[in-house]
C-alpha cells in the first residue's frame, strides 16, 4: 500500500468516525430525550414531587410568561443571575409538563407592546429614571377559560419561595373555584357594632385580609355539621363548645378538611358579655382548649400554663415615670424561633405573641409534628393566675428560672389521626382520616390583634396600614398553604442557589470577634482613665486651676501610648484577616489551576503505564 492510499484510508477513517459520532449523538438525543442529571449540591434543578402533582393533574395547558428586561438590567448582575436561575425553573417545569405548561420568555423592551402586555398583566415595573423605561422581572398565566394570575416581580430575597409560588400560580389557573373558609371564634374579629361608641367596627385587620383572598364563612358554635363546601375551618378562642360542635370538627378533620385552631391561656381580646358585672367578669377564666380533640391527636395544651421568655421579652413601659422594660410574657420572635424550612413560617422575620401557651406532644402519638414557632432556650412558665392579676410586669422577673427548654408556640401536625369519639358510629362516622390530615396549632389569639403587629390610620379618609410585624403573613401563610392541594402543601421552600464562602465568612467572624474584643478593651481602659482623672482633680487641693498635674499629665501620656498600643493591633488584627483571605484564596487558584491537571496528568500516567506492561505481556 503505497503512501497515497493510506491517506485515502486515514482520510476514509476519519469521515467515518466523524459520521459515526454525530450519529450517535443524534440517536442519544431521541432516545434520552428529556432525561437530565442534576448534580448541583441542593438539587436546585430537581422539580418536586408536589409540583409535578400540580402539572399532573391540570385538565387544559396553561400558558406561561416569563418577563424580563434584559437590557433594563445589563448592570445588575445579581439579579441577572437571579433571572436565569428563575428561567432554568420555568424551563424544567415546561419541559416535565408534556405539553400541559408553555413557556414563553419575552423581553419587554422600554416603550414596547411586550412593555403594555406586561403591565395589563399585572407585572411590577421599577422606575428606572433617566428616561429608560421600567425594569420587569415576573411572570403572568392565563389558561383556557380567560383565567389569569401574575407574579408582579420576583424578588431575590425570596428565593426559598420560588417553587412554591410558581406551583401556586399553576394550581390557581387550573380552574378550581375561590377557597371557602369557615370561621368559627367566640372573639369578635369580624366586623361588629360598638354600642358604646354607636358605630359600626371593622374589626381586626387580619380578617379583613383574609376576606380579600378568601369567601370566609361564619360558622356559629352551636353547629352540629359542618358545610362540604368549606375547605379550611379556622378556630378562634373555642370555648364553651358542646359535644356535638366537638364532634362535627373531629368529623371535619377526619374526611380531609384542613383546620387551623387559636387556643390560648389567657386570651386578652375577651371581653365581658352585655349585662355582665365587670368585677366579676375580672375573676372570670379566659383560657381556651380543645383538650378532647387534643388528647386524641396526641397533643397536649396546658391552659394554666404562660410561657414567659427573657431574650425575647418586648420592651414596654407599664408606668409613666418609668422608662421600658422587658415583658416576659409579651414575645418577640425573630428569624431564629421561626421554623425556616416550612412555607407557613419562613422568611418571616419578627412574630409578636402575648401570655402565649404552648404546645407538648404525648407519649405514643402517631402524627408527625412539626414546630413553627418556638421560644428561645432562655424561657420557663408560669402559672395563668400570676399574669392575670399582675399590676407591675417587672415583677415576672421575681424568680425567674430559665428551664433550658424551647416551648412550642405554633406548630403543623400531619399523618394519620383517629377520631376523638370512637364509641360514636352511625351513617358517614369515621373513625380515622381518609387522607393524611394537616392541622395547624397556634398556642395565642392575641397574634390576631392589631396592636401586636400593626398601625391602622386615616389618609384623606382612607386607611393607611403600617405593619411593624409579620403576624398577619404568618396567618395569610398557613390559611393559603392549607387551602392549596395536598400536592401544593408539600412543595416546601427550597435553598438558595448562591453558594456563600463559608471558610471566608468565618474567618472574617473570627477576626471581627477579636477586632470587638479589642474595642472593649479600649473602651474600658477609656473609662477607667477617665475616673481616674476625675478623681486625681478631686483631690487636687488647687480646685480652681485648669492645668494638669504631674501626675495626670503621666497618666493621661500612659493611656495615650497604650491606646496606640491598642489602635496597632487592630491593625494586625485586620491585616492578619486580609493575609488568611488572600492565602485561602491563592490555594484555591493553585487548585483550580494547577491541583486539577496534575491529577488528571497522573491518572493518565498510570493508565498509560498500565497499557503499556499490559503489552508487554502480551508480546512474546
Amino acid at each position: 500500500m503505497n503512501l497515497l492510499q493510506r491517506r485515502a484510508l486515514t482520510g476514509t477513517s476519519l469521515l467515518v468516525i466523524a459520521l459515526l459520532f454525530i450519529a450517535s449523538v443524534m440517536l442519544v438525543g431521541v432516545l434520552f430525550r428529556g432525561v437530565r442529571l442534576d448534580l448541583t449540591a441542593n438539587q436546585l434543578y430537581t422539580v418536586s414531587d408536589g409540583t409535578r402533582a400540580v402539572v399532573n393533574q391540570l385538565d387544559e395547558p396553561v400558558q406561561l410568561y416569563f418577563y424580563f428586561s434584559e437590557q433594563a438590567a445589563a448592570d445588575i448582575p445579581h439579579l441577572r443571575t437571579y433571572a436565569q436561575r428563575v428561567r432554568e425553573l420555568l424551563e424544567e417545569i415546561a419541559a416535565g409538563s408534556g405539553g400541559k405548561v408553555r413557556l414563553e420568555v419575552i423581553d419587554p423592551e422600554p416603550f414596547s407592546e411586550a412593555e403594555d402586555r406586561a403591565t395589563a398583566a399585572g407585572l411590577q415595573g421599577v422606575p428606572l429614571g433617566n428616561g429608560q423605561g421600567s425594569l420587569f422581572f415576573g411572570l403572568a398565566g392565563t389558561n383556557s377559560t380567560d383565567g389569569a394570575m401574575a407574579i408582579p416581580f420576583f424578588q431575590p430575597d425570596k428565593e426559598a419561595f420560588l417553587e412554591y409560588d410558581v406551583a401556586k400560580l399553576i394550581n390557581g389557573l387550573s380552574g378550581k373555584e375561590k377557597p371557602v373558609i369557615g370561621m368559627l371564634s367566640t372573639l369578635e374579629i369580624g366586623p361588629g357594632f360598638d354600642p358604646a361608641a354607636r358605630r359600626v367596627t371593622d374589626g381586626a385587620v387580619v380578617y379583613g385580609e383574609l376576606k380579600n383572598l378568601f369567601e370566609v364563612k361564619q360558622v356559629e358554635k352551636t353547629v352540629t355539621s359542618i358545610d362540604e363546601e368549606i375547605e379550611l375551618l379556622m378556630l378562634v378562642h373555642p370555648k364553651g363548645l358542646s359535644t356535638d360542635t366537638l364532634y362535627a370538627i373531629d368529623q371535619f378533620v377526619m374526611r380531609g378538611g384542613r383546620l387551623i385552631v387559636f387556643v390560648d391561656p389567657h386570651a386578652e381580646m375577651e371581653q365581658a358579655g352585655q349585662g355582665v358585672d365587670p368585677t366579676q367578669a375580672m375573676f372570670e377564666s379566659k383560657s381556651s382548649n380543645l383538650d378532647t380533640l387534643f388528647k386524641a391527636w396526641g397533643i397536649k395544651f396546658d391552659p394554666e400554663q404562660v410561657v414567659l421568655d427573657a431574650e425575647l421579652g418586648l420592651p414596654i413601659q407599664s408606668r409613666p415615670d418609668r422608662g421600658p422594660s422587658p415583658h416576659l410574657a409579651i414575645l418577640g420572635l425573630g428569624v431564629e424561633q421561626l421554623n425556616q424550612n416550612d412555607v407557613v413560617s419562613a422568611q418571616l422575620e419578627a412574630v409578636n405573641m402575648s401570655t402565649a401557651g404552648h404546645f407538648v406532644v404525648l407519649d405514643g402519638a402517631t402524627a408527625n409534628w412539626e414546630a413553627l414557632a418556638q421560644s428561645s432556650a432562655n424561657s420557663t412558665t408560669v402559672a395563668t393566675d400570676r399574669v392575670r392579676f399582675l399590676p407591675d410586669p417587672d415583677q415576672l422577673f421575681n424568680e425567674f428560672v430559665p428551664s433550658k427548654e424551647r416551648y412550642v408556640l405554633a406548630g403543623r401536625l400531619s399523618g394519620q389521626l383517629n377520631t376523638a369519639f370512637p364509641d360514636r358510629s352511625g351513617d358517614g362516622h369515621l373513625s380515622e382520616t381518609r387522607e393524611p390530615a394537616n392541622v395547624i396549632l397556634f398556642a395565642d389569639t392575641d397574634l390576631l390583634t392589631d396592636r401586636l403587629w400593626v398601625q391602622v390610620q386615616q389618609f384623606f379618609s382612607q386607611k393607611v396600614m403600617n405593619a411593624f410585624a409579620n403576624n398577619g403573613d404568618f396567618i395569610i401563610n398557613a390559611a393559603d398553604n392549607m387551602v392549596g392541594s395536598a400536592d401544593l402543601i408539600s412543595v416546601r421552600t427550597r435553598p438558595s442557589s448562591a453558594r456563600p464562602f463559608d471558610t471566608v465568612e468565618a474567618l472574617k467572624r473570627a477576626a471581627d470577634d477579636r477586632f470587638r474584643s479589642k474595642e472593649r478593651e479600649l473602651q474600658a481602659q477609656l473609662s477607667e482613665t477617665e475616673r481616674k482623672l476625675s478623681e486625681l482633680q478631686d483631690n487636687r487641693s488647687d480646685q480652681s486651676s485648669t492645668l494638669l498635674t504631674e501626675e495626670q499629665r503621666q497618666a493621661l501620656e500612659r493611656f495615650q501610648d497604650e491606646k496606640l498600643r491598642i489602635r496597632k493591633e487592630l491593625r494586625q488584627v485586620q491585616h492578619q484577616l486580609n493575609d488568611d483571605i488572600q492565602k485561602l484564596g491563592t490555594q484555591l487558584k493553585f487548585l483550580n489551576i494547577l491541583g486539577v491537571p496534575l491529577v488528571l496528568t497522573v491518572i493518565a500516567l498510570v493508565f498509560a503505564l498500565l497499557r503499556l506492561r499490559q503489552r508487554k505481556e502480551v508480546q512474546p
